[in-house]
């Protein structure tokens, strides 16, 4: 457990890593006005905003805009390093297609039909979901295909599942026990149950942006709110869930702040960097 947080020690995080939906983000996918604000501090002061979430890189460009950000990104829980003024992928790793629906068909002997979607690679990557799939995100724009065999048409960053019946814990873990090595399972939000290659977490994309920019796990500080972000936590120096964070990663934060629609990390940035 680290040291509590407090404005004696601002200068020690160089590296302000955010994730974005349940975090950053609120409901309406929007960010707050003293969000911004808090940001804009913490750039003000010389340290650096590195969001760090399961969206893709074309889901995320849009949220950078906002933002005002032309650095980098980590994207597709780890997978991508997006590069926002260049707009293009420094660093990205695929999952196999053969080895994603060997792992569909695992877990579907165990849990019976699934639906699925998939995020393909690359910057201009399509969200392709199949029959029965409901994206958890209204806002976020898919493309509906006709069978499971058309979300294997092009390269995948992940595939998204979700069942009509178990809940989001149940499936994430019936998934762990039958997938084994073939993928990395986790759990990014409601109803977002995810496969993404074997080995990549947020942390292992965390790392490789965090090298880019000459900082380490010492100089970071990390926020987050799911399952998906505990690496991410472990990796940090220092890891503050969202009060409406899942229970497992509250359970190894070193801090807990306000809700996301309580402008929960801007009430910690506000305090390191007065």
């Amino acid at each position: 457990m680290a040291a509590p947080l407090t404005s004696a020690r601002r200068f020690a995080y160089a590296l302000v890593a955010t994730d974005l939906d349940g975090t950053l983000l609120r409901g309406d996918d929007t960010f707050s006005d003293r969000s911004l604000l808090a940001l804009a501090r913490v750039t003000d002061a010389g340290a650096r905003h590195l969001v760090v979430t399961g969206r893709p890189a074309p889901r995320v460009r849009p949220l950078l805009e906002h933002l005002r950000g032309r650095g980098l990104a980590v994207c597709g829980q780890g997978a991508q390093v997006y590069d926002a003024g260049a707009d293009r992928l420094l660093w990205s790793v695929t999952l196999d297609r053969e080895l994603a629906e060997t792992a569909l068909g695992k877990i579907e002997a165990e849990v019976g039909q699934v639906y699925a979607a998939v995020d393909q690679d690359g910057v201009d990557g399509l969200t392709l979901i199949e029959p029965g799939y409901q994206m958890p995100h209204p806002t976020l724009p898919a493309l509906r295909v006709e069978r499971r065999d058309d979300l294997w048409c092009a390269p995948i960053s992940k595939v998204l599942l979700r069942h009509p019946d178990l809940s989001d814990d149940e499936l994430a873990a019936t998934a762990r026990s039958v997938v084994g090595s073939l993928a990395t399972v986790t759990m990014s939000g409601p109803g977002t149950v995810e496969l993404q290659p074997c080995g990549v977490t947020k942390a292992t994309g965390l790392a490789l942006a965090a090298e880019h920019l000459g900082v380490g796990p010492a100089d970071t500080v990390a926020f987050g709110d799911m399952p998906n972000d505990v690496p991410m936590f472990d990796w940090a120096a220092y890891g503050i869930a969202m009060a409406n964070a899942h229970p497992e990663l509250k359970a190894v934060a070193d801090e807990v702040t306000t809700s996301n629609e309580d402008d929960g990390v801007a009430v910690v940035l506000e305090r390191l960097f007065l």
